[in-house]
């Protein structure tokens, strides 16, 4: 540990910021996430049962690991990121990242009601145990505000609850809810985004197995499948957003796709721009869709994919514009970590500074400069 984290006070100097992680997972301490869940629903809907393994994900050394990195779970025997502290010496201090977005998770509720009072602890957990001064002293957290879309109307008053925190960077929501996110009933969440100008993140999740993902030949069964299944997903809502006009109510709304790949977004770019020439007179979008997407669109590194042809990926990156919709993000504490020191070296190099800093400081309205930090690792 540092002298800065034992004194708790930021410095005086300002450094530029030079990498903003959009993904970065903390979990809650043993006991410490309970006393801000509200009745009735602590009592009588998360305290009465208990959460089952979820099984279809078998992740290498999962069994050992959790399918985390082993470093990252602190030394009293906690779970991976539950430690502020330890976090901040890995991510920031050792690892470089400038700025890390707060993407906690929690098993979704089949009642709306019940996942809105997680979403409500989730939010008040953030702000006392990540948030506050003692664990922000650097200023180099943000969070996100959580809310469950399936209640769009106690989603849109939890977002004007927190959009005037100071340390709460975007909304976060998950995919896997039915009707597609261009149906107006979701339109309350936009509206309360949009008025806040305020990003919305999608993380992908796990459910209950009838909420996953469904392919057109059935449900997934190994981990396998549900990892690429998620995109499938995503593009779903991508075309959702677009053809269902979401853009053309609410033209400053910004989405972003956490940890749903992205190289798939080039070819679906292609077929809705085809869709579109062929039968625009009939569809009341005004743009051509990819203009909507690398306009109000962006997605995450992580998960890189990575061909052994590195040309293969190289092109991609360029004929996708790569410089206009991603944002670099690590996964920590996950096992697919990407150091943002190894991932810059991957990227095209006129792209670099957009995609590590720039489009992030752009997307969650972030400062340029964090207060300096005495012998921090710099990506760039």
């Amino acid at each position: 540990m540092t002298a800065h984290i034992t004194e708790r006070k930021p410095a005086a100097e300002h450094v530029a910021v030079r990498c903003v992680d959009s993904d970065v997972h903390p979990a809650p301490k043993r006991g410490e996430l309970v006393p801000f869940i509200p009745e009735p629903w602590r009592s009588k809907y998360f305290l009465t049962h208990q959460f089952a393994e979820q099984i279809y994900y078998d992740a290498p050394d999962y069994a050992h690991a959790f399918a985390m990195r082993v470093d990252a779970f602190p030394d009293d025997g906690e779970f991976a990121c539950s430690d502020p502290d330890l976090a901040f010496r890995q991510l920031i201090m050792e690892a470089g990242s400038d700025i890390g977005i707060l993407e906690p998770a929690a098993y979704p509720c089949r009642i709306p009601e019940a996942e809105h009072a997680m979403s409500q602890a989730l939010n008040s957990w953030q702000d006392a145990c990540w948030l506050d001064p003692h664990n922000n002293w650097h200023q180099r957290w943000r969070g996100s505000i959580c809310v469950g879309i399936e209640a769009p109307q106690l989603a849109a008053a939890e977002i004007e609850k927190w959009a005037g925190h100071p340390y709460m960077a975007q909304v976060l929501i998950k995919a896997e809810r039915r009707p597609a996110w261009g149906d107006p009933m979701y339109d309350p969440v936009w509206a309360a985004a949009t008025k806040h100008d305020i990003t919305v993140s999608c993380h992908l999740s796990r459910s209950h197995h009838e909420e996953l993902p469904i392919p057109p030949v059935g449900f997934p069964s190994y981990n396998h499948d549900f990892m690429v299944t998620y995109s499938l997903l995503a593009a779903n809502q991508v075309m959702s957003l677009v053809f269902d006009g979401v853009f053309d109510r609410f033209p400053t709304l910004r989405i972003v796709l956490v940890e749903h790949a992205f190289t798939w977004i080039l070819p679906l770019m292609w077929r809705m721009d085809a869709i579109y020439e062929a039968r625009k007179q009939w569809l009341d979008i005004k743009r051509k869709p990819s203009e909507y997407v690398k306009d109000h669109i962006k997605f995450t590194t992580q998960p890189l994919d990575y061909p052994e042809d590195k040309t293969e990926l190289t092109r991609a990156f360029e004929w996708m514009e790569c410089e206009k919709i991603l944002l670099f993000s690590s996964d920590y504490p996950h096992w697919t970590f990407d150091d943002p020191r190894w991932l810059v070296k991957h990227l095209p190099e006129h792209a670099r500074e957009a995609i590590m800093f720039r489009n992030g400081i752009e997307t969650y309205k972030l400062p340029d400069t964090v207060p300096a930090l005495e012998g921090q690792t710099r990506v760039f």
